[in-house]
């Protein structure tokens, strides 16, 4: 069975893409910008013995989302997992954003959710089996001082999961997100060290979260032991919003 990752060339997605691989899936690699990194994290896989191809989709046009996963369904196997990981991250005062920032960042963040869960579901549908897992943010939780457009997005990608999960589970597909806290990604990368240290200490566990650990949540909804588990929003951030 193969599991379909947006965004999977690096940070969080590729920390999925190698978890799920050793987990026993195939992995559709998918990547718009950075395709040295999606071959990168496919060949990897194919090193420890796993099957895995890069495919290149961008996330936030319809057409092509519907001709990759068609093509991704035919000739790589039946998609049983979606995880809708790709996105963008900007910091920004409200009243500077712009009306390209504000649709740049729903089209990929959420848009992007919304066209790669809308490709699969006849696939899984028809075979009345199939999970979906899309990455939202502590920010969509809580909302984010400088970070509206992105909170925003995040949110409605938790709205978006609570309301398919409802519509597809009698066709046996579950549906669920996860909010990642601070990560160690290329999203945190121009923080600077005191910045980095105050959110360690806001987080009551004490560190900033790795990719592995959110990995580690996807690893558990697609599994058999969260067969009964959706709609919900799994918070994997360390305690800081509790």
């Amino acid at each position: 069975m193969v599991a379909v990752i947006t965004g999977a060339g690096k940070g969080i997605g590729r920390a999925i893409a190698l978890r799920l691989a050793k987990d026993g899936y195939k992995i559709a690699v998918c990547y718009n910008n950075s395709g040295a990194a999606a071959e990168k994290t496919a060949a990897d896989i194919i090193a420890a013995g796993g099957t895995a191809r890069a495919f290149r989709l961008d996330v936030t046009d319809s057409v092509n989302v519907n001709f990759v996963i068609a093509d991704i369904e035919n000739a790589f196997g039946e998609i049983a997992v979606l995880v809708n990981n790709a996105g963008i991250a900007e910091q920004s005062l409200f009243t500077d954003i712009t009306d390209e920032m504000w649709h740049k960042m729903i089209d990929t963040n959420l848009g992007g959710a919304f066209y790669c869960a809308r490709a699969v579901l006849p696939f899984m549908i028809h075979r009345k089996m199939g999970k979906i897992i899309n990455i939202a943010s502590i920010w969509g939780e809580t909302g984010g001082s400088c970070e509206v457009h992105y909170s925003a997005a995040k949110a409605g990608i938790i709205g978006m999961t609570k309301a398919l999960a409802k519509e597809v589970g009698p066709s046996g597909i579950t549906v669920n997100c996860v909010s990642p806290g601070v990560i160690l990604t290329d999203m945190t990368s121009h923080f600077d060290e005191d910045t980095m240290n105050t959110l360690k200490d806001e987080t009551p566990l004490g560190r900033i979260g790795t990719p592995e650990d959110v990995a580690g949540a996807v690893a558990f909804l697609v599994s058999a032991d969260a067969d009964f588990i959706t709609g919900q929003d799994i918070a994997v951030n360390g305690g800081m919003n509790i």
